[in-house]
């Protein structure tokens, strides 16, 4: 259970709504980023602005403990997953960072389009959000 303190309740309660809202819509800019606008990139940093509110909001050891993340090892994650992306068309004798995709019908969604984009934008987007969060908590945490 959290400890809070009592004159920032309200602004702990948006926070907490603010952060859910922020986050829904990264999530949402990410999925629809290789047709619309957004992506990656812009779904990354929104992730990194929610986060970084909490941290705004509670004690950096609460936030630790609620995502435990070191986002220092994220960085070459993302970039590994999205430069593995490029790969794939490779494997099929298309140049590199060739897309492919396809229309599936799933249950309770319907049709859906998958591209090998996607993986592309999930490199990105860790690595976006990995990048400006370590950037920005290395920042805070310099006491000097």
């Amino acid at each position: 259970m959290m400890q809070w303190k009592t004159n920032n309740l309200l602004f702990i309660h948006v926070t907490r709504i603010a952060s859910f809202l922020i986050l829904s819509f990264s999530i949402y800019l990410f999925f629809a980023g290789h047709n619309d606008p957004g992506g990656g990139f812009i779904g990354g940093l929104m992730t990194a602005a929610a986060v970084l509110l909490l941290y705004l909001t509670f004690d950096k050891r609460k936030i630790d403990e609620m995502l435990p993340i070191n986002y220092v090892n994220l960085i070459p994650t993302g970039l590994l997953i999205g430069f593995g992306a490029g790969f794939i068309g490779m494997i099929f004798g298309f140049p590199y960072l060739t897309q492919f995709f396809d229309y599936f019908t799933l249950p309770w969604i319907g049709e859906v389009e998958l591209a090998t984009a996607v993986l592309f934008d999930l490199g990105i987007y860790l690595g976006v959000a990995a990048v400006a969060l370590t950037i920005i908590l290395t920042i805070a945490g310099d006491e000097e």
